[in-house]
């Protein structure tokens, strides 16, 4: 197959979805499909382009066998701003449709969200290169927009919901990632035998349990530290403000140290909250390099999921299934009877507590705190619960097998179907 990847991430930009759609990429690369990517430049951790991006439009890239195109997109220098958060999207639509336009053949186009508007261009390559679409959902928008108080205008809400449906009803198929997310769409009147549930997965090989006295730990003065680690989008809808109150309680323990690693909109906010309460026992950092992650993450004796409420009900955090891989135990702090307090009982991998409750965060921190071995007891049954349902291999096969049943017979190319977009750049 010749599959066409839009995705606003892809390597070496460091955002989750980044590296969900990279490694499923070279996945069904090694699987034998020829995989074409649709990327914005990289601009995730920074919010801004990267330096050696700058000053272009679209550039051609090859990662493992994987041709790449990637394309300028408009950075707001605030991301919590609305119109420029949407221009954010829409620039990078306009250039990825018309380079999908005049990539070369197309068999099928998988579009992962957010944003929403991917879905738009992924219709309209598909109506161009009469390929069909599948819309993978990594988030339900704008249902995580309204929740969060971002989208309040009802005109705004009615046209993102409008937006919604269009991208459902024209998909060839809609992938989700729970249960809970299958049974929101199927709520918004999508048809059942559209929507398949395939999860998110983890590379096993790469994100392996390790010892925490290790270099990135040395760097940081925490081999000999008890950690407690949140890793990855320092936003909104995390709510990390419990996480630093939580810190506040726990204060008394000498040895206890709270790692709060990542970028994003609360960042600045949860530094100065950090510094109005004297916290010692935060630190925080920048995201970190890929090949720094395995150590980053065996560096941390306890690892946590934090949402505000309302948010985190239907699915699943990536995040989750790289903590259970590391052999670290997880703490959850997330809507109750949610995909991932499920996960955490199937694998009996750590605790759950209920959102935005400083006192019960707290409690569970102490708990594991004072209890070694049962720290190690749920890492390890955390580690072996994703080796047997969460690998990129069975998760990959899972996505080659939805697009290979999506296929048909290709008819010869159109004439504005041109090989070898590289040399009009």
């Amino acid at each position: 197959m010749k599959i066409l990847l839009l995705s606003l991430y892809f390597t070496p930009d460091p955002a989750a979805n980044s590296v969900i759609m990279t490694e499923l990429a070279e996945e069904l690369t090694q699987l034998g499909h020829q995989v074409t990517v649709i990327a914005a430049f990289p601009h995730y951790d920074t919010n801004q382009i990267w330096p050696t991006y700058r000053g272009q439009l679209v550039q051609k890239d090859e990662h493992q066998g994987i041709r790449v195109y990637r394309t300028y997109l408009y950075v707001p220098a605030n991301k919590t701003n609305l119109l420029g958060r949407v221009l954010n999207y829409l620039s990078f639509n306009a250039l990825s449709t018309l380079i999908g336009a005049l990539a070369g053949q197309v068999d099928v186009i998988l579009a992962p969200s957010p944003p929403l508007t991917i879905g738009l261009s992924a219709y309209l390559l598909s109506r161009l290169r009469r390929a069909p679409y599948i819309y993978n959902v990594q988030d339900i928008y704008p249902d995580v927009a309204i929740r969060l108080g971002v989208l309040t205008n009802p005109k705004v809400i009615r046209f993102f919901q409008a937006l919604e449906r269009f991208v459902y009803r024209h998909a060839t198929a809609v992938s989700v990632l729970s249960e809970g997310f299958r049974q929101n769409l199927l709520g918004k009147g999508v048809p059942a035998e559209k929507v398949a549930i395939i999860p998110n997965f983890i590379d096993t090989t790469f994100m392996q349990p390790g010892p925490k006295d290790n270099a990135f730990a040395r760097q940081h003065g925490l081999q000999d530290k008890v950690v407690v680690m949140y890793a990855g989008n320092v936003g909104l809808s995390q709510g990390l403000e419990t996480l630093l109150q939580a810190a506040h309680h726990l204060q008394t323990l000498p040895d206890l140290r709270f790692l709060i690693v990542g970028n994003g909109a609360a960042k600045a906010d949860l530094q100065a909250q950090a510094a109005r309460l004297g916290l010692s026992n935060v630190i925080f950092l920048p995201f970190q390099p890929r090949e720094q992650l395995p150590a980053m993450y065996a560096t941390a004796d306890i690892s946590l999921v934090v949402l505000k409420q309302g948010i985190g009900a239907e699915s699943v955090p990536s995040k989750a299934y790289t903590i259970l891989a590391s052999g670290r135990p997880l703490i959850a702090a997330i809507d109750a009877g949610s995909e991932t307090q499920r996960l955490i009982e199937a694998a009996g991998c750590g605790l759950w507590t209920p959102p935005e409750q400083i006192g019960a965060l707290a409690e569970a921190i102490c708990s594991l705190y004072h209890q070694p071995g049962l720290r190690d007891q749920l890492g390890r049954n955390g580690r072996a619960y994703v080796e047997s349902y969460y690998t990129r291999q069975a998760v990959g096969r899972q996505y080659a097998a939805l697009l290979e049943s999506l296929v048909k017979p290709r008819t010869k190319a159109r004439p504005w179907q041109i090989e070898g977009l590289g040399r009009w750049m």
